[in-house]
């Protein structure tokens, strides 16, 4: 589908759903890349209501062909939903469309907001800002975790697992993954899922909303140096909030050192500031367990984009990249840190 039919098709909606709007134009469709679970596409809109003439900027975010996480588009509109008007900077939503006929395929509507997003895997992504934007990373996290999941928009719509179930829920469905998709033997992460099962990490105190991506790359931030908006909710879920902490500061993120998580603040620093926003004290044993655990559930990613781009299901440049890069990357800091846990064994 070309930016020339996402515009005519997205017009076609508008007016349908809006019926104030006259004389509906999409003046521009602009394809963000980098996205692996949902096609992005910034619009810009004119239409004329009664005598005015009307300019929105939106963020339509569309179901690929294909896709490298298998994502449900409901949670993810209810995960922004949750967070509207709250500490935590997201998009407004606006329009969340199942029917085929727009588009081609089901989609979502967001506002647009100016920021840009920092590469992750670039040498030095933040600079002077690093310290300003690294406050700010952990203190939303936090508020994250202090959300009430019951009073979310996403209550009802997804389970609020039992806090004893949480680690074994997630070590099940990133399992399943590599099950499913591997094209070739993982004795890494096979090891360290064996270790996972074998040592439990001790439940959370309360079961709480699970971004599932919060990391550095995932956040829009003003040349000023504020964070404004928290993107790519598509994993969220109920859970442990040590789940988000692990996968926040795993080193692939940091030049693969893991001291500045997101190649922000210090890593302790950051832990204090969440702690002050979430109301939760961070349980050693938990985030050590949850953090091997980001590895394998990276590499389950990475393996996914692999059988994508290998068997011809996507040709983006992203699947192979993640699928090549992250997957070597990710394979040696989960040996390294296997490694430890089993050294003082012996």
């Amino acid at each position: 589908m070309t930016d020339q039919t996402i515009a005519a098709g997205l017009a076609r909606f508008v007016a349908a759903k809006l019926p104030s709007a006259r004389e509906v134009r999409v003046e521009s469709v602009e394809r963000a890349h980098g996205g692996a679970s949902r096609e992005t596409y910034r619009c810009e809109l004119r239409w004329r209501e009664d005598d005015a003439e009307v300019t929105r900027r939106w963020v339509v975010r569309r179901d690929p062909a294909s896709s490298l996480i298998e994502t449900e588009r409901n949670i993810e509109f209810a995960a922004y939903a949750s967070f509207q008007r709250s500490g935590v900077p997201v998009p407004a939503v606006l329009f969340l469309e199942h029917d085929p006929q727009w588009l081609q395929r089901p989609f979502f509507v967001m506002e647009w907001i100016d920021g840009a997003a920092a590469n992750p895997f670039a040498a030095d992504p933040y600079g002077t800002q690093r310290e300003v934007l690294g406050e700010q990373f952990w203190r939303i996290l936090g508020r994250i975790a202090a959300a009430d999941a019951a009073a979310t928009e996403l209550a009802g719509k997804i389970e609020l697992p039992l806090p004893q179930d949480c680690w074994l829920r997630e070590l099940d469905r990133w399992q399943a993954v590599i099950d499913q998709d591997e094209l070739e033997p993982q004795p890494i992460a096979r090891a360290a899922i064996r270790w996972l099962r074998r040592h439990p990490p001790p439940p959370p105190a309360r079961v709480t909303v699970v971004h599932g991506d919060y990391r550095s790359g995932n956040f829009l931030a003003s040349p000023d140096g504020r964070i404004r908006a928290v993107l790519d909710w598509e994993m969220c879920h109920f859970g442990d909030p040590h789940e988000d902490l692990g996968w926040a500061c795993d080193p692939l993120w940091g030049g693969m050192t893991g001291e500045r998580p997101g190649q922000l603040i210090e890593k302790e620093c950051g832990l204090e500031l969440w702690q002050e926003e979430s109301g939760i004290a961070v349980d050693r044993a938990a985030l050590q367990w949850w953090e091997i655990f980001a590895q394998v559930k990276g590499l389950a990613i990475w393996i996914s984009a692999s059988k994508e781009y290998l068997t011809g299901a996507s040709k983006d440049p992203v699947l192979l990249l993640s699928g090549w890069l992250c997957t070597e990357r990710h394979n040696r800091l989960l040996s390294a840190r296997m490694a430890e846990m089993i050294e003082p064994q012996r």
